[in-house]
């Protein structure tokens, strides 16, 4: 029967102790500066992550202004704006803390409809669109994690969790390769339960088979520079992303990868047309799950262990028959 090896209040300070040192490291690590950021946006924006594209966000009108506004699903395409807007240089950058409502989330373990992660972004040059440059990136992010999980261990000696020293990179077309029989979920479960911890790049655009490894929306990653870093978590046996990132979309693979969603209309909108007319800088960034991270170095069965969110009936009875204390 699982038991979680620390009590409500000890979670509640390994929490705040965790993310502290976390945003220590990711800051020293990337040359970032924490900024305000937005819980909602403008619908006629733009500025909203679609996501996989289907996702309905949570909207209401504001009564001052008549004007439909959106609960951020990311900050994916509002943080470039927001590195113009306050003058970053390049190989410098912003994270913030992001919270959002995902309303058609389904639940489990590793998935709640409120979401919070660092979100963060930071200003490269043209040169730096490479595998290379994102490579680098990752490893830093890692080392951070690495980190983290280390400090988290010396205050709590209990936590046992260990993470190999080096993350593994690998392509969405080489899981594919390797194990054709298997879902994107199990190829990945299956590769980093041998290495421990992986970078999966190249989401977004259609495998060799024609299907996606994942869905990732057209209008911030550019799909041949990104990837999720997965680690391997023995508590649930299972692959568990605890990042999505990549390089941002230029005008070029901006507007290749709207063509083939079918989504050229979003060029009239006006984080589109600014991106477009080269008014934004080149970046890369990503998210980095807060409740994610926190449940995996803290040993935790679900993640509702580690956050406040609602739960369905079933959600309930799996907690109750496995011992699990939601917050």
């Amino acid at each position: 029967m699982y038991s979680s090896k620390l009590n409500l209040m000890e979670t509640e300070r390994a929490i705040k102790f965790l993310k502290a040192a976390f945003e220590d490291e990711l800051s020293k690590a990337l040359n970032l500066t924490r900024i305000s950021a937005p819980l909602f946006v403008p619908k006629s924006s733009g500025l909203n992550d679609n996501l996989n594209g289907v996702e309905r966000p949570v909207s209401f009108d504001v009564k001052a202004t008549g004007e439909e506004v959106e609960v951020v699903h990311s900050l994916a395409k509002w943080k470039r704006y927001a590195l113009a807007k306050y003058g970053f240089s390049r190989y410098s950058g912003l994270y913030t803390d992001m919270n959002a409502i995902r309303r058609d989330e389904d639940m489990d373990a590793l998935h709640s409809i409120y979401v919070d992660q660092w979100d963060w972004e930071v200003v490269i040059g043209r040169d730096d669109r490479t595998p290379d440059y994102l490579k680098s990136t990752v490893n830093k992010i890692y080392g951070a994690i690495r980190t983290t999980a280390e400090k988290v261990r010396g205050e709590y000696p209990v936590l046992e969790n260990r993470l190999p020293e080096e993350i593994t990179f690998i392509t969405a077309q080489q899981l594919e390769d390797m194990y054709p029989a298997l879902s994107p979920k199990q190829r990945e479960t299956q590769f980093v339960k041998k290495h421990g911890a992986a970078f999966v790049m190249g989401i977004g655009a259609p495998l060799k088979s024609g299907k996606k490894h994942d869905g990732r929306a057209p209008d911030y990653d550019d799909w041949s520079l990104n990837g999720d870093i997965i680690l391997y978590y023995p508590l649930l046996d299972c692959a568990f992303e605890v990042s999505s990132m990549g390089i941002r979309v230029d005008r070029e693979s901006l507007l290749s990868q709207l063509k083939a969603e079918n989504c050229e209309d979003r060029l009239a909108l006006p984080f589109h047309r600014a991106l477009f007319n080269g008014e934004l800088p080149l970046t890369m960034g990503g998210g980095i799950g807060q409740s994610r991270l926190s449940m995996f170095i803290l040993e935790k069965m679900h993640i509702g262990e580690v956050q406040v969110s609602v739960w369905d009936e079933k959600t309930y009875a799996y907690c109750k028959e496995n011992n699990i204390q939601l917050m």
